[in-house]
């Protein structure tokens, strides 16, 4: 009996977003949005976050300049409340999604022999 990996695939993507922690994600993404102060900082610190990320992946230096300005944007959500509670939803999101990632590389670990204690 064959099993379609992507039909499974498409099933746990489902589940996901069904999920308890995608729904909070969700609802605290939406709750950012409709405040004017949060959704300002918010897409600035996204700003801020895919230059750092842009200069790393083209090979260029990152100056002290871009370091105090990444700093100052994060200080700056972790007092809004909102971002907080998003940003404590997305280490839930991200938790549940290794912890998956583990269950679905375990037959290769198995295979490999990778932490098996023999």
């Amino acid at each position: 009996m064959s099993v379609n990996v992507y039909d499974q695939a498409n099933a746990l993507e489902s589940a996901l977003r069904q999920s308890d922690e995608f729904n909070s994600m969700k609802d605290l993404y939406a709750k950012v949005n409709s405040n004017p102060e949060s959704k300002a900082l918010f897409e600035e610190f996204r700003k801020v976050q895919m230059e750092l990320q842009q200069k790393q992946m083209q090979g260029e230096e990152i100056l002290e300049e871009d370091v105090q300005k990444a700093q100052s944007s994060a200080a700056e959500i972790e007092d809004d409340e909102n971002i907080k509670a998003l940003m404590e939803a997305e280490q839930n999101m991200s938790q549940l999604i290794q912890d998956l990632n583990r269950v679905i590389m375990k037959p290769i670990e198995e295979l490999y022999g990778i932490n098996n204690e023999n």
